[in-house]
């Protein structure tokens, strides 16, 4: 079946139908890691956009265990060449039938690298993605300038607590979206992780006497979270430590008045260079985010930049002054991805007072 990728800009793909045939609008975002489509697919993160994987062959391996969370959560998802038989010991089906499964609409057979070349010259845009060979251009261009990403982080959190169990230090992880490997991460250096849903009160994480507290990535918009923003503020102000990522850096700095932008077109892929601003040493990471915190609206008396984006200049990371707090931008976790940047974990496990 024939499928239409239609942009704000009124540039239109002609591909193949996969997944659900349903019409879809959302935003269009691309990935340009080479691996790990299936974690791409069940990172929250990407709640509220369709995902182009710039890299031309994906579905090769299948699905396999690999998932970062219970469901898929892209709008939408566009490939160049979609594999139809996958090989691999561990697989257990296909994309396509992943795709329905989840009532993703995709499209496949599209110049990915083309589209991708549209959306760094012209910065990330609505589209849509419909199987209607009759759509009105104006009608479809008229709905996609009205579209906005709204609320996804109350659809991707937890519906209650729960507890991953461990001997070692307690840590109470914000779930804002968050990938499964971040509290896996933190079980397998030996911790107790109580995951929270991500409308749970300051008072109430606080209560519960945790060692240190997490907050996990996310999607959409930081400065939408204002309640969360709120209770994060109450967090900072105790002398519990805490390390955040990806959504979590962005709300701790807009909960310590500092301010985020969107990014162009972001940075999505497993391969983006990072600074330590401490040491010089540059670390290959794992990203996924449109926005990012303004670093000269900073007040130093409140945080420093800790960490760099190479390619740009961005700012992917905070150490709080006075503070056993610090913050990155990229995932650490990195599933799929460089383990480059793992040490971070063990860096909070010695803010809590406990051992590598």
């Amino acid at each position: 079946m024939k499928a239409f990728l239609i942009l704000e800009d009124g540039t239109v793909f002609t591909g193949t139908s996969i997944g659900s045939t349903r019409d879809m609008i959302s935003e269009i975002v691309f990935n340009t890691s080479m691996t790990g489509y299936l974690e791409v697919l069940t990172d929250p993160s990407y709640a509220g956009q369709a995902v182009v994987m710039t890299y031309p062959l994906i579905g090769n391996y299948g699905i396999t265990p690999d998932m970062e969370s219970l469901k898929a959560w892209p709008d939408g998802y566009i490939v160049r060449e979609l594999s139809r038989m996958p090989s691999n010991f561990r697989c257990e089906g296909t994309i396509q039938e992943f795709l329905k499964k989840y009532d993703i609409p995709g499209i496949a057979g599209v110049d990915t690298r083309a589209l991708t070349k549209i959306l760094r010259e012209k910065g990330t845009m609505n589209g849509m993605i419909t199987t209607n060979e009759n759509y009105d251009l104006d009608e479809v261009i008229s709905k996609l300038k009205n579209y906005k990403v709204e609320g996804v982080v109350s659809k991707v959190t937890c519906a209650e607590k729960y507890v991953l169990e461990g001997t070692g230090k307690k840590v109470a992880l914000l779930d804002l979206g968050a990938k499964k490997n971040i509290a896996k991460s933190l079980n397998d250096r030996g911790c107790e992780v109580t995951v929270y849903p991500a409308d749970t009160t300051a008072d109430e994480i606080i209560a519960s006497n945790p060692d240190g507290i997490m907050l996990s990535n996310g999607p959409g918009d930081p400065a939408e979270c204002t309640s969360i923003i709120k209770e994060i503020k109450k967090l900072y102000e105790t002398d519990i430590p805490i390390f955040a990522i990806c959504l979590g850096h962005q709300l701790m700095a807009l909960a310590t008045g500092g301010t985020t932008y969107k990014l162009k077109y972001g940075h999505r892929g497993g391969n983006h260079p990072v600074k330590d601003l401490q040491t010089g040493r540059v670390y290959i990471s794992s990203q996924n985010h449109g926005y990012v915190v303004d670093e000269d609206k900073i007040d130093p008396n409140v945080a420093v930049p800790a960490f760099k984006n190479v390619n740009d200049g961005t700012n992917e990371g905070l150490a709080y002054v006075g503070k056993n707090i610090f913050t990155v931008q990229f995932h650490p976790e990195a599933c799929p991805g460089p383990q480059d940047s793992g040490y971070l974990f063990d860096r909070f496990l010695e803010m809590m007072g406990g051992e590598k």
